[in-house]
């Protein structure tokens, strides 16, 4: 089984916080990961159990194209120790709620349309008990059609938010760049909800909104590494190794986790296979910047 992975200097900074960060990937089900991760020949039924050998966090892709039944996250459950934690996404038909590439502005968040997958999906979750990490609404972009103007959609939003049960943790992403401003900080910080620090291609690097906002809007910090799927699948055929050089952009991510763990008891990072081509190498070569020793 091939291994991976890389050690990191940096120069001087201060001593790391004191909140506690946990790394994973975003899905643990990759074909490719067969014989590189996953031991050769471990049925696929088994990988979640290994996968929490290596990891304490993961974040499920599923449950944005469908409502996770029972007997699924019974079997998350089973599978993973205490303290693992398990993230996911709310479903396609909250968040986007078209039935093609474009979301349908007029049914997203609404409760007739939308309130029954809810509560399913809450529902689900909630089987997972502590092992249930925060639940994310990631939308996607929405043009003019879908919402004319931002505070049209923060009308939208933060009536869904008061609506959500308190006994669970949610983050919220935005795909808009523009619409990132105080309004939609301070709706997020009234509901103790997360903004998404996300790292997507045509969107600019998360550490740009430390410099001009307090991006931290909750009592936990979540920060996904997304990258550019054209750019990789152009350099690649499969995702079992590194083809894209991030080394500068993870540089830039391991100074703005550790400004979280600073103001912040948890923060959870998770990344993707299309950012540099391997995810599990990825989430290690920036948890080796955030937890080089000085100097």
């Amino acid at each position: 089984m091939r291994q991976h992975g890389a050690a990191h200097r940096t120069a001087y900074r201060p001593p790391m916080p004191s909140g506690t960060i946990r790394y994973g990937t975003s899905s643990w089900s990759e074909k490719a990961w067969a014989g590189v991760f996953y031991p050769d020949g471990l049925p696929t039924g088994e990988q979640l159990a290994y996968y929490a050998t290596r990891f304490d966090t993961v974040e499920a892709d599923v449950t944005y194209y469908r409502v996770p039944d029972e007997r699924m996250v019974r079997g998350w459950e089973r599978k993973t120790p205490e303290g693992f934690v398990l993230s996911a996404k709310f479903p396609r038909s909250v968040v986007h709620a078209g039935d093609g590439p474009r979301p349908d502005g007029a049914k997203v968040l609404v409760r007739e349309h939308v309130q029954r997958d809810v509560d399913r999906f809450l529902d689900a979750m909630r089987l997972l008990g502590p092992r249930c990490g925060p639940l994310v609404l990631q939308f996607p972009y929405f043009n003019k059609q879908a919402f004319d103007r931002p505070e049209a959609f923060l009308e939208r939003l933060e009536p869904f938010l008061e609506e959500l049960p308190a006994d669970l943790r949610y983050a919220v992403e935005l795909r808009n760049k523009a619409w990132v401003d105080e309004p939609l900080l301070e709706l997020l910080r009234r509901r103790r909800v997360a903004l998404v620090l996300v790292d997507l291609a045509y969107l600019p690097h998360p550490a740009e909104l430390l410099e001009r906002f307090d991006p931290f809007t909750a009592d936990f910090a979540y920060a996904r590494l997304i990258g550019d799927r054209k750019r990789i699948d152009a350099l690649t055929d499969t995702l079992d190794r590194v083809v894209l050089d991030q080394g500068p952009r993870l540089e830039r991510w391991a100074a703005l986790v550790r400004a979280a763990a600073q103001r912040v008891p948890e923060t959870y990072v998770y990344a993707n296979n299309h950012y540099a081509g391997y995810a599990p190498d990825t989430i290690a070569d920036l948890r080796g910047r955030v937890e080089a020793p000085p100097g």
